[in-house]
């Protein structure tokens, strides 16, 4: 099944934005949409707001609550028929293995959301749109991610091997939930949860151990849900080192000594920043044609993505 990928209409091109323009993502439109099936949305323009439209603003009162107000007419409120829509579009999202969003958004912002005060001082960059802090709580283990983060390439990559987790993991459980499932599906992942969470690696190990002692419903959300957690960590260059050395290991009786101190040497340098990801990692799956080893190979760490993103590159 295609991954299917909620975003923000704007971030795909559309011009829904309150001054009839967008915000496209050249990622997004140039090397995502040949791999994944956008579900775009705009809520500011399914509640009724047309195109152009006046800006609108969150707004919080001395009580601290938030709301969706116009900004030059903040008499003018879109709370409700915001929260309305989006608790009405929600369950209908459940398939979705990923979220961006339009940055700054007052409706979609993930996070530094301007916020004013009733007399339209702004208090600072501390908000969440109001859709966006609904998607999340309403899907915790989604991966959500803004449009300009996707800038910075250690997020875009973070994001992009949380998406294909989260698509593989649905796809595994989709004809049903079982503690056998879980057990295959956590044997593939140890190492790409080792190479961003060493915490989360042994924590989730210890919650498969013990999986029959919970409700299965229960333990199927707790898992991906610190799964999504655990991977939303970026991976640095100590931890790959770390994985890497790990993944060797299961090769030390096949490999000569000098094929043993060539790949030891490339991590070295990788973990000194002198070689990219790649090198190490290249020279180790050249080894595994050689010399097979079926639970490495099927390590999703090795390959988390497609290839053509280029994102280890």
């Amino acid at each position: 099944m295609t991954i299917q990928i909620g975003i923000s209409a704007c971030v795909l091109g559309e011009p829904v934005r309150f001054d009839g323009g967008h915000k496209a993502s050249t990622f997004c439109l140039q090397h995502l949409r040949s791999l994944v099936r956008f579900v775009a949305v705009c809520p500011e323009q399914a509640i009724g707001l047309g195109v152009p439209r006046p800006a609108i603003r969150l707004q919080r009162d001395a009580a601290h609550n938030i709301t969706l107000v116009q900004s030059r007419d903040p008499s003018v409120d879109h709370t409700s028929a915001m929260l309305t829509y989006t608790d009405r579009l929600l369950p209908e999202l459940a398939r979705l293995s990923g979220y961006i969003v339009c940055a700054k958004s007052p409706s979609c912002g993930m996070e530094r959301v301007r916020v004013y005060d009733d007399a339209g001082q702004q208090l600072g960059k501390i908000g969440v749109g109001v859709f966006t802090r609904r998607l999340m709580q309403y899907y915790p283990w989604l991966p959500v991610e803004e449009d300009g983060r996707l800038l910075d390439p250690a997020l875009r990559e973070n994001f992009i091997t949380r998406i294909y987790a989260c698509h593989d993991y649905q796809q595994q459980m989709q004809d049903g939930f079982s503690v056998a499932k879980l057990v295959n599906f956590h044997s593939r992942y140890k190492f790409l949860i080792m190479a961003h969470s060493p915490t989360a690696y042994r924590e989730l190990g210890r919650l498969v151990a013990s999986a029959r002692l919970f409700d299965m419903a229960e333990l199927s959300q707790r898992y991906l849900t610190d799964l999504m957690q655990a991977l939303k960590n970026i991976a640095t260059r100590k931890l790959h080192a770390n994985v890497l050395q790990h993944l060797q290991g299961f090769l030390k009786k096949s490999l000569t000594y000098a094929e043993k101190q060539e790949l030891t040497d490339l991590i070295h340098r990788y973990r000194q920043g002198f070689l990219p990801l790649m090198s190490p990692l290249t020279l180790l799956t050249h080894h595994l044609r050689q010399y097979p080893n079926q639970y490495v190979a099927a390590q999703r760490y090795l390959c988390p993505y497609p290839e053509q993103l280029g994102l280890r590159a």
